[in-house]
């Protein structure tokens, strides 16, 4: 429709020349912008939520996944020692620290280091002779 159609279609309607506040505020630049923004923000806030919740989700996932990896690997890490502890090796190692066995044939050789330890007391005897104010001393200023 031209405008003149349209403007002697208002006139006639209403009786006057000048158009009708509706059709005023519907043809504006500013109305239309303002229900074009509205919409967006209708539209746009919904998303953002979604899309929040989509990640927040997705790390969640792969928090999980983590930890499934983590006790599959560990899971694995205890059945290799349930294997290991079942073998005869492993046997005959704990038979042999626990035990003090021997296989037959074999000789055992028993290392002492009592005079190791002798010494050791030795030194710390000697070291406790010092008065304590004296520590307290050496502590402080040495």
């Amino acid at each position: 429709m031209s405008k003149s159609k349209m403007h002697s279609q208002i006139t006639r309607i209403g009786g006057s020349t000048q158009p009708g506040f509706f059709y005023r505020l519907v043809s504006s630049q500013r109305f239309l912008a303002m229900i074009g923004l509205v919409f967006l923000v209708v539209i746009i806030f919904p998303l953002a939520r979604t899309y929040s919740q989509r990640l927040l989700v997705e790390k969640e996932i792969k928090d999980v996944e983590q930890q499934i990896s983590e006790s599959e690997k560990k899971n694995q890490e205890l059945r290799d020692l349930v294997l290991y502890l079942q073998s005869e090796q492993s046997l005959e190692e704990q038979a042999r620290l626990n035990l003090n066995l021997k296989k037959p044939g074999e000789a055992v050789i028993v290392i002492d280091n009592k005079k190791n330890q002798a010494s050791d007391l030795n030194a710390s005897a000697n070291n406790d002779i010092s008065s304590n104010l004296l520590k307290w001393w050496r502590y402080f200023f040495k």
